[in-house]
C-alpha cells in the first residue's frame, strides 16, 4: 500500500492543475441537469443578474460524449504545455479563458440563449501556449499556432469541424473558440501589462516567464 500511496502522491503533486480544472467539469456531469441547468451559459438568465453564469457555463457538459472529447482536449494540452505554464498558471488561464468567452458571447452573439462546454477556454491555453514556446524561441511553437489559427478559420469559413457535432450531442458554437484564441492571445502577449505580473505572481518558486 505505501508504494502506492507514494505514487498517488506524487502524481497529484505534478498533475494537481490539471485535476483542479478536471475535476469541477466530472462533478457538474455526475450532479446531472438539477446542476447542469443552473450553471450552464443562460443569455436572459446572466441579463436577470445571474453573472456565474459567464464562467461557470464553461464547465457544464452536454453528455458523455461532448464531455470526453473535452476533456481529452485538456489533458492533450496539458501534455504540452505543463512546462510552460506550470502551477496555478493554466487553471488562471481556464478561468481567464472562461469568463473572456462568457463575455463574447454575450457581446458578441445576442442570438445565442445558451451555451455549454469548455472547447472555448481551451482554445485559450492553446493560444497561450504555443506563444509561450514562441518567446522560448522553440518552432513547435509556431506549429501549434498554425494548426489552431487553421482550425479557427476553418470554422469560421466554414462551419464546425467535421463530425463536431456528432461527438458532443449538439451544435458547436465556434465563435466561442475565436472568443477564447482571442483572450489567448491578449494574454499571450501581455508580458508588459498587468497580466505578466499576476502570471509571475502564480509562477512557482524558480520558474522565470
Amino acid at each position: 500500500m505505501r508504494p502506492a500511496l507514494t505514487t498517488a502522491r506524487r502524481l497529484l503533486r505534478q498533475h494537481w492543475p490539471l485535476l483542479a480544472v478536471m475535476l469541477p467539469c466530472l462533478l457538474v456531469a455526475c450532479a446531472g441537469n438539477i446542476v447542469r441547468v443552473p450553471l450552464r451559459y443562460d443569455r436572459t438568465a446572466i441579463l436577470h443578474g445571474q453573472v456565474w453564469r459567464l464562467v461557470s457555463g464553461n464547465f457544464v457538459h452536454l453528455g458523455a460524449g461532448h464531455l470526453l472529447e473535452d476533456m481529452a482536449g485538456l489533458v492533450l494540452l496539458w501534455l504540452l504545455f505543463a512546462d510552460v505554464l506550470p502551477g496555478w498558471r493554466m487553471p488562471l488561464v481556464i478561468l481567464t479563458g472562461s469568463l473572456a468567452v462568457g463575455l463574447g458571447l454575450l457581446l458578441g452573439d445576442p442570438r445565442l440563449e445558451w451555451y455549454v462546454g469548455i472547447s472555448g477556454a481551451l482554445d485559450t491555453l492553446w493560444m497561450v501556449g504555443a506563444l509561450g514556446f514562441i518567446r522560448r524561441r522553440d518552432r513547435f511553437g509556431w506549429l501549434l499556432m498554425g494548426f489552431l489559427l487553421a482550425k479557427l478559420a476553418y470554422e469560421q469559413l466554414v462551419g464546425p469541424l467535421p463530425l463536431s457535432n456528432a461527438t458532443t450531442g449538439g451544435t458547436v458554437v465556434v465563435d466561442a473558440h475565436l472568443y477564447g484564441a482571442l483572450a489567448g492571445a491578449l494574454l499571450g502577449l501581455g508580458g508588459a501589462l498587468p497580466w505578466g505580473r499576476i502570471m509571475r505572481r502564480f509562477a512557482p518558486p524558480g520558474v522565470r516567464s
